[in-house]
């Protein structure tokens, strides 16, 4: 027999008078869901895979895709973007699509608010992005056509709360980003070769780590909003603050330090895909982000971080 949705007061009456019945209802409810979305997302015009991306690009002289943020998944994002372009030769159009709701506890906070993406970010995105050279374009989504939509990673089918924030966007292509090469390419900021650069986020924090002992260091600098370098100067008088007009600045200022301390933040992601010397503050309850490659380090516990920096310090 074919599966029928029900109402919402069919499911509520269901759930209050049979909850066996209930539970299976919900179980077959969430195959129907994943079968409809498979064949929505396996249909003949959806690039999915190599072949059917390859033969696109074999008549096509360029590939539109589009994001919707956080700013350090579009990030991620493009290390599937360059495999794609090396394995083509056809560069990208990235339209990033703005002001999409973002879903936060309520205990969180983000400087973007209630959206993941705004105008003021993709200004501040544009540059480094536009600065790669698989990239052909990048601005609003307005209507364009979109040939893959990378959207579909919050399908809900792919768990995001675990695994790499890096292959969301390879399991949607079916093109597996070379993740242990730098996806980023910029020119360091030579006056930072002797400075730790530190970003910490108000969202993703292991509450059981203090950096305190950074005090002993000299030449620290922050990257991130006024409220979380005010926060951590607390812990670290010595800290500085930097402000940039743009993210490539900030991947320059990145690319160019002597080590990266951060949390699953943006600026990770960037240290990331530049492959400088960093750690990773990783966040207990959503531990999606991995370090991959050289110069890759990470965290759960205090002893760790400090034994780290002790050692890349040197």
């Amino acid at each position: 027999m074919a599966f029928k949705k029900r109402s919402l007061l069919s499911k509520l009456l269901l759930k209050y008078t049979d909850r066996d019945r209930y539970k299976e209802y919900k179980w077959e409810l969430t195959n129907y869901n994943k079968d409809e979305f498979d064949k929505y997302f396996t249909g003949k015009q959806r690039l999915n895979t190599l072949e059917k991306i390859r033969q696109f690009c074999a008549e096509n002289s360029e590939i539109n895709i589009n994001h919707s943020g956080n700013a350090g998944d579009i990030i991620y994002a493009l290390a599937t973007l360059k495999r794609i372009h090396e394995l083509t030769g056809v560069k990208i159009n990235m339209y990033l699509k703005l002001s999409k709701p973002r879903a936060m506890p309520k205990h969180m906070s983000h400087p973007l608010g209630s959206v993941m993406l705004n105008q003021k970010m993709v200004d501040m995105l544009a540059p480094l992005i536009l600065s790669q050279s698989y990239i052909a374009k990048c601005e609003p989504y307005n209507g364009q056509q979109i040939h893959i939509d990378l959207d579909f990673f919050r399908s809900k089918l792919i768990p995001i709360d675990h695994g790499n924030i890096a292959r969301w966007c390879g399991y949607l292509t079916g093109v597996t980003p070379q993740l242990f090469k730098n996806w980023l390419t910029v020119e360091p900021d030579k006056s930072y070769a002797n400075t730790f650069i530190i970003a910490r986020s108000e969202r993703y924090r292991n509450t059981s780590i203090n950096y305190t002992f950074l005090q002993k260091y000299s030449d620290l600098v922050f990257v991130g909003v006024a409220s979380e370098y005010d926060d951590m100067r607390k812990v670290i008088p010595n800290l500085k603050w930097v402000q940039v007009d743009d993210f490539l600045k900030l991947a320059q200022i990145i690319a160019g330090c002597k080590l990266f301390i951060g949390n699953q933040s943006f600026p990770f992601s960037l240290a990331e895909a530049l492959k400088v010397p960093r750690i990773l503050e990783v966040y207990y309850q959503e531990a999606n982000v991995i370090p991959e490659g050289e110069n890759a380090y990470d965290f759960f516990f205090q002893e760790h971080l400090e034994s780290l920096v002790k050692q890349l310090a040197i």
